[in-house]
């Protein structure tokens, strides 16, 4: 068995988390919400970050984008985005790194859309947030070629034309503001387009009001795609919605990552729907990864006795025996158990679960557990 150490790099990471402490300063003290998060996404892959409500997942992305309330601090750890450590970025920096770098889309689209700009507005602002960047792409690359990689299939005849102009402007010619204004009004048409909003020129000038929270939450991830991001955080996007617009969200994303050039981070308490979306798993608890792997590895060979716990717990329509539950509740990260986490609740704990915090050893290859029962 391997253990997993800051040496252990993966070629083909996006992102990589190494031990990543974040505590929130209460009145009633420290809440340790992160206690050193070990985690890799690699290129081209999506990645679910499982667990309970209170776990650390959504503290783990947030962390990520640069966007943790100000009563938190980072106490120590690094984050990785192709090797560039985030956490030693400006805010400024951190900025325009949200901009074209990461993105994220939450639980509630309506509370992070503005409610008196128009849908079309709120895309082509983020297209043109930064002016000179949008104008360098569009004729460095041409805009046939961009906008092929936006939405990978022909253009349509309004574009075609705006491609044949722009293919007279050079690198040094400057564009002048109705320009930049009309090319990114055809992009984020592409972009309500790719995530299948009907009649994508209708909802370009409506307002989050007038939408459904399905139409909402497929706006905010057109949003997210304009950015152009290496890597996409998505944070409970389905939890919100109705069964039938749920499927709808998981099957446009999965659609996505075959189209766009991004790692997509899964967040969600389901574990259906990572079993339903996802390439690998990570599963969370109280502020520490504990068990990743495959999905398909996870599901057939389950290690961490927390992991069992959730699989036997799913309720099975051919199963006539109760409901399995685990035991003892989620621990107050205020006061949280020394040694594992998991102990007070475990079934398998043993004298040294409350001495030692047990490091991710691979105990198989791309399957790496925290437990004492397994080394470390």
């Amino acid at each position: 068995m391997a253990v997993m150490s800051r040496a252990l790099v993966t070629k083909d990471a996006v992102l990589e988390v190494k031990d990543l402490r974040v505590d929130f300063h209460t009145y009633a003290g420290d809440v340790k919400a992160l206690n050193g998060v070990e985690l890799t996404v690699k290129r081209g892959e999506i990645l679910g970050l499982v667990g309970e409500s209170g776990c650390g997942k959504s503290v783990t992305a947030l962390s990520i984008v640069g966007l943790l309330p100000q009563n938190a601090e980072v106490v120590s750890g690094e984050i990785l985005l192709e090797g560039r450590d985030l956490l030693r970025l400006t805010k400024e920096e951190m900025r325009l790194a949200r901009l074209g770098e990461i993105a994220i889309v939450f639980q509630d689209p309506a509370t992070y859309l503005n409610p008196v700009i128009n849908i079309g507005a709120q895309i082509t602002e983020i297209l043109t947030s930064d002016r000179r960047r949008f104008q360098v792409e569009l004729v460095s690359a041409g805009l046939k070629d961009f906008e092929g990689r936006v939405q990978g299939k022909p253009l349509s005849p309004a574009l075609e034309k705006e491609g044949r102009r722009l293919r007279s402007i050079t690198p040094s010619s400057r564009m002048r503001r109705g320009e930049v204004k009309r090319l990114a009004k055809l992009l984020a048409l592409s972009y309500l387009r790719m995530v299948k909003l009907p009649d994508a020129a209708r909802v370009f000038k409506m307002y989050p009001f007038e939408l459904s929270g399905g139409m909402r939450q497929r706006a905010i991830i057109a949003m997210a795609l304009a950015r152009r991001p290496k890597l996409l955080l998505a944070d409970e996007i389905t939890t919100a919605l109705d069964v039938t617009v749920q499927a709808q969200i998981l099957r446009l994303l999965k659609e996505l990552k075959e189209k766009i050039d991004a790692s997509v981070v899964l967040i969600t308490h389901d574990l259906a729907v990572v079993a339903e979306l996802c390439d690998r798993a990570a599963v969370m608890y109280a502020g520490n990864i504990v068990e990743v792997a495959e999905v398909k590895e996870l599901f057939a060979n389950p290690l961490h006795p927390y992991t069992k716990g959730l699989l036997e717990a799913i309720p099975r329509p051919d199963s006539r025996s109760e409901l399995k539950s685990i035991a003892g509740s989620v621990p107050d990260l205020l006061f949280p158990p020394t040694g594992c986490r998991f102990h007070p609740r475990c079934p398998f704990a043993f004298d040294r679960c409350p001495k030692v915090a047990p490091p991710l050893v691979e105990v198989s290859p791309g399957h790496l557990v925290a437990c004492l029962l397994y080394g470390g």
